[in-house]
């Protein structure tokens, strides 16, 4: 495993590769029909309407065990690149890894840690086999240049307990409702092409305020609490466990986070397991998601021997990792997310082109057979 800084140059190769990819199509019409079967363990629950965009709408869920492995005939490895082994919406994979669940589907999976921008051009050229990330403006300036990537699963929402999201440092007289964000400072450790925008353009809109109104300082992870607490920035968006510090501070106030029941991350899948071995990419779908209806399907975190030996799996603190609610793992996508996210990034200045529609970012077919429900033509 590795970790490698993207440079400028590694940007632009990745738009200078998408130019030369064929196609603007979408991969499922290229892989052609599929013959969708039932899956035992996996009913009614496993599959709700991408439509309903409810908070409180109950994830998707098969019986514990279920989807049971169907092994490859072939056995075959997938390298997969995610930015971090240490986060907990990784647990999953992490914990697929060491149960052997990839294992049990005929899977050898690798994973190495590599930002985003530098992952896309080799996901693109078959280099990798997937990207545990998020659909960032990289990815939709990545699409729009001819590269065949899809979002195909999603990853987590918050808690309804969660506080991870935008902060701000109230005025004299203010309250949460009337705090004033034009022309204030927001420190980030996250740039603008992060997903994260569209939850803090709803919050920004929500207190009359645009992106475009707001200058953003990028600071390092360390430092985002101490600019917010020593005045060098108005606001901040705070990370798991981070906000706990300001918890419960009259001076601070919570103005929001990333939506409930919407992941905005999760796999992405490049031409090799989108066209060329959709069998595999379906595999390794099936181990995801069997792991989180074995171990991620409620609030994993009541069990305290569970969380400490995720904890040891993600080479973090228990108590730190206990302090925070359990995430509400979710595999769907919901419809009209990725428009969410461009209109976003458009308002943000960093991406280009005409808006694409949700079939050249997203394909739900490949989770949707993994639980054996079949998406009507």
């Amino acid at each position: 495993m590795r970790t490698r800084t993207p440079t400028v140059a590694v940007l632009l190769a990745a738009l200078a590769l998408g130019a030369g990819c064929a196609a603007h199509k979408d991969s499922a019409s290229v892989r052609g029909p599929r013959t969708v079967r039932p899956v035992r363990g996996c009913g009614p629950a496993s599959w709700t309407d991408p439509a309903d965009l409810a908070p409180d709408r109950a994830p998707a869920r098969c019986a514990k065990g279920a989807p049971a492995p169907r092994p490859l005939a072939r056995r075959r490895t997938l390298t997969v690149a995610t930015g971090t082994l240490s986060a907990e919406y990784v647990a999953p994979l992490r914990l697929a890894l060491a149960k052997g669940e990839f294992t049990k589907e005929g899977l050898d999976v690798r994973l190495e840690v590599l930002p985003t921008p530098e992952a896309l051009p080799l996901l693109a050229r078959g280099e990798l086999d997937a990207l545990w990330a998020a659909p960032e403006a990289a990815v939709v300036n990545g699409v729009n240049g001819g590269f065949d990537i899809r979002w195909v699963a999603g990853n987590f929402s918050p808690a309804p307990k969660s506080r991870s999201g935008l902060w701000v440092r109230l005025k004299s007289g203010e309250s949460a409702s009337s705090a004033s964000l034009a022309g204030s400072r927001m420190g980030t450790m996250i740039g603008k092409g992060s997903v994260i925008m569209y939850p803090m353009a709803r919050s920004f809109a929500g207190h009359g305020a645009g992106l475009d109104s707001v200058a953003f300082q990028q600071l390092g992870s360390s430092d985002v609490l101490t600019a917010l607490t020593g005045g060098g920035v108005d606001s901040a968006w705070l990370l798991d466990p981070v906000w706990r510090r300001v918890e419960g501070d009259k001076r601070y106030a919570f103005l929001g986070g990333q939506p409930q029941g919407e992941p905005l991350g999760g796999a992405l899948y490049g031409p090799n397991l989108l066209q060329r071995d959709p069998d595999a990419g379906i595999a390794f779908l099936r181990a995801y998601l069997r792991t989180v209806n074995t171990y991620f399907a409620g609030d994993y975190k009541a069990d305290q021997a569970f969380v400490a030996g995720l904890a040891r799996l993600l080479d973090v603190d228990a108590k730190i990792l206990a302090s925070v609610p359990s995430l509400r793992m979710d595999w769907e996508i919901r419809k009209g997310t990725a428009d969410r996210l461009q209109k976003a990034y458009r308002e943000a200045g960093v991406i280009r082109g005409a808006p694409l529609p949700e079939n050249r970012l997203v394909d739900r077919s490949l989770y949707a057979e993994a639980v054996g429900h079949r998406i009507p033509e």
